[in-house]
């Protein structure tokens, strides 16, 4: 039962994926924005959203109930996110580039905009140093957390409006599929559909991801408890995979289309948003907790192996303005460098 949950859960996650792709250009392209504004900015923030309200209820409710291990796996999960996008999401991506030029007999270059993508990076490295080095602050400087949470919060509003202040292309809108929720707009022949119809099929797409999401951590718990997996391995590993399908599933989906600028961008724009957000709340509400500690460390030793994959992948593209498939398959190493310190430390090695 729990392995159909599972499929049932991912057939869901890839609709809304596909759902939430077709829908977020289309508003892109009636709001009149520039690609890498859809992608780092409408396509981040909506695939970044399920997995941050699982931290954030976690914090939410530790620092109202009083209960550290609450407080602790929301911490955790904040930290989870950007290591995931920049390591397995890397690698996932990487394979698909590495797919299409297999099929269509091309090279495994992706067209990026390197100006967008190293904008996102540049943001990323900055913010999420910021929110880490905050953790080695003495209780006796709490107020200093604050002042990097005022930080983080206007250097994301920023960002957003540097995006949002783009110049949209002249190709933007090429090879625009129809509007998977055209039929619900009838009347309207060869016009574009109205944007409430869009924003519609935008919100019915990030409920199926959000609920496919749920149902698929649940089954995956399940399935662990029922073959004895440590929880350990869940809550590190297996969870997080989970709650970053989306952001997968779209850059899988649009890597097919050849639209790499979106691709990429809701990838590195997630990364942005995960370094901003969520861990502002976590330097407000759980401030104690927001520590490097000996029991946190494993957590915390996530963002060092997310700062060396993405200086990996990406300082090279900076210097040469060129991203490759290979280049992104980097991810998976470092992922695998952590899944051996999660190991050692569950056998008492580390």
């Amino acid at each position: 039962m729990d392995v159909i949950l599972l499929v049932a859960a991912l057939a869901v996650i890839l609709l809304g994926a596909e759902l939430f792709t077709n829908g977020v250009e289309w508003m892109g392209h009636r709001l009149d924005l520039a690609e890498g504004a859809v992608g780092s900015v409408l396509a981040a923030v909506g695939t970044a959203m399920p997995e941050t309200m699982i931290p954030l209820v976690a914090i939410v409710l530790g620092a109202q109930t009083g209960h550290p291990h609450e407080t602790g796996i929301g911490v955790g999960a904040i930290l989870g996110a950007p290591f995931m996008l920049s390591t397995l999401a890397m690698l996932v991506t990487g394979i698909a580039v590495l797919l299409r030029a297999r099929a269509r007999g091309g090279d495994d270059g992706l067209l990026v905009d390197p100006v967008v993508i190293g904008r996102d990076v540049r943001h990323f490295a900055l913010a999420y140093a910021l929110a880490i080095g905050a953790a080695f602050l003495p209780s006796s400087l709490a107020s200093g957390k604050l002042l990097v949470a005022a930080f983080l919060l206007g250097m994301y509003v920023w960002y957003v409006r540097a995006h949002l202040g783009a110049a949209r292309s002249e190709e933007a809108g090429e090879g625009l599929r129809p509007l998977r929720f055209r039929h619900l707009d009838q009347g309207r022949g060869e016009r574009p559909p109205r944007l409430r119809l869009i924003s519609l099929q935008v919100a019915a797409a990030l409920g199926a991801i959000v609920g496919g999401a749920v149902i698929f951590v649940d089954a995956v718990s399940q399935l662990a408890s029922t073959v004895g997996v440590d929880p350990t391995i869940v809550t590190l590993v297996i969870a997080p995979i989970a709650t970053e399908l989306p952001e997968k599933f779209n850059s899988v989906i649009w890597i097919r289309q050849g639209k790499d600028t979106l691709s990429m961008g809701n990838i590195t724009g997630a990364m942005v948003f995960q370094s901003c957000i969520p861990t502002v709340v976590a330097l407000v509400l759980a401030a104690d907790a927001w520590t490097v500690t000996p029991t946190s460390l494993l957590s915390f030793a996530s963002a060092g192996i997310a700062f060396a994959s993405t200086a990996a992948i990406f300082l090279p593209m900076l210097r040469r303005d060129r991203l490759t498939g290979r280049g992104l398959l980097a991810g998976g190493a470092f992922y695998a460098l952590y899944l051996a310190l999660v190991g050692g430390s569950l056998a008492g090695l580390v």
